[in-house]
């Protein structure tokens, strides 16, 4: 029986030509974890702008419906750091 895959493996098997491009996109990004979930914030740094690191003690793959006050809270606080 073959393990279950997290979606992130599904894209680098899918592209495993892949390379980081040289410098991220500067568009702000956000990541949430939820139990269960594994990133590497050094790594999603190489790619991406990251303004905003979540981990949540709770939720799952649907975080929004799992833990929406969680979720909320986190997206709300997410855009008053980008409002100028």
């Amino acid at each position: 029986m073959r393990p279950a895959i997290r979606s992130a493996g599904l894209y680098r098997e899918s592209a495993p030509d892949w390379a980081p491009p040289a410098t991220p996109d500067p568009t702000p990004t956000g990541f949430a974890l939820v139990p269960g979930d594994t990133a590497v914030r050094r790594h999603a740094e190489r790619v991406h702008n990251v303004v905003r690191w979540s981990e949540y003690p709770r939720g799952g793959h649907y975080a929004a419906l799992q833990a929406p006050d969680l979720f909320v809270q986190d997206v709300r606080e997410s855009f008053l750091g980008l409002r100028p």
